[in-house]
């Protein structure tokens, strides 16, 4: 029996693979869709000894089936966003527990005691929708911090302006966690030369603005807040923990999580460091549902396991090796 203790003290890489193929095989028994996967790939289970040998399911099943390893009711379900009439994720999380353990474990090894930060939120377009894993996330580092001026902002920008032009001039520390789109908004407002405040983008467009190269966007957010570096959140709907990036758009995971890049030309084989492919996630605390993720999107791995993100494969549903770094 795995327990969250054996996932969240994990101190080794050694560590890691041991507790990770104890993972694969608890999950290639209990997960009927992943074990369908598994045979469909004639996987033989007693081969499988080291992490390149796991099979990794590709993000899609999310959408078509109920990705689960056990029996019990779900406790919460998280769907991912997107436009009208698209097929949305679905994640069956059955202990809640496990992801709020991942989160606060997370953010404490990259930012230690979330008590030393006022917590803003700028992120109109998942507070708009019902079933998002993030605003579950942040409304909860928003109570863990235990400061008053911590909340969500939706389009009342001024307010937002007003609050981080005091609290920054008070020397608070403060977190601001927005969508892309909704921080470019915000700088258009006001330019700031912010002292004490981390600006955190968690990603997209949504349709509001063009996509840019990462470059590029982190090179205006840093010019519009009057900061050194922009920070980034890796995470998805279909996973339960974060990797964080503290600048330069390089990630790091926490010690329950691990980055493989693939072949985009060969699904089964991987990619030296340094070399662009297909992002697979491993997520130990999404033991009750499949913790080897085939993501659609295009990183490299550097040597020291800290990794990128470069961009997407070209559409919804991968096909070979046909994509496009946006």
């Amino acid at each position: 029996m795995i327990t969250a203790n054996d996932i969240f003290t994990i101190s080794s890489q050694k560590q890691f693979e041991k507790i990770a193929l104890k993972v694969f095989r608890f999950q290639h028994e209990n997960n009927k869709v992943y074990r369908e996967f598994c045979d469909f790939l004639k996987v033989n289970l007693q081969q499988v000894k080291s992490l390149q040998q796991i099979p990794f399911l590709p993000i899609q099943f999310f959408k078509s089936h109920d990705v689960v390893s056990n029996t019990d009711p779900a406790q919460v379900t998280f769907t991912s966003s997107g436009t009208t009439g698209m097929i949305t994720s679905r994640h069956i999380v059955t202990d809640v527990s496990l992801y709020e353990e991942s989160y606060r474990k997370g953010f404490s090894q990259f930012y230690g005691n979330i008590e030393d930060y006022v917590v803003l939120a700028l992120l109109p377009s998942y507070l708009e929708r019902e079933g998002s894993s993030l605003i579950y996330m942040v409304e909860d580092l928003i109570k863990l911090s235990n400061q008053p001026e911590s909340g969500f902002y939706l389009h009342n920008h001024d307010d937002l302006i007003k609050k981080l032009l005091e609290l920054d001039e008070a020397g608070q520390n403060v977190i601001l966690i927005g969508v892309t789109y909704a921080l470019l908004d915000l700088i258009e407002k006001h330019q700031f030369n912010l002292q004490n405040t981390i600006i955190m983008e968690t990603g997209g467009m949504k349709g509001k603005r063009k996509e840019m190269i990462r470059e590029e966007l982190h090179d205006i957010l840093c010019k519009g807040f009057g900061v050194s570096s922009i920070h980034s959140e890796y995470g998805m709907t279909e996973l339960l923990a974060q990797a964080y990036s503290l600048g330069e758009g390089v990630f790091e995971c926490p010690s329950w999580m691990h980055i493989l890049v693939r072949d985009p030309e060969d699904a089964l084989t991987y990619v030296k460091d340094g070399r662009t492919g297909g992002i697979n996630v491993i997520d130990l605390a999404n033991i009750n549902s499949c913790s080897f993720i085939a993501t659609q999107d295009l990183g490299k791995k550097n040597p020291n396991n800290s990794f990128e993100v470069l961009g997407r494969f070209d559409n919804s549903d991968i096909r070979g090796c046909n994509l496009m770094v946006l």
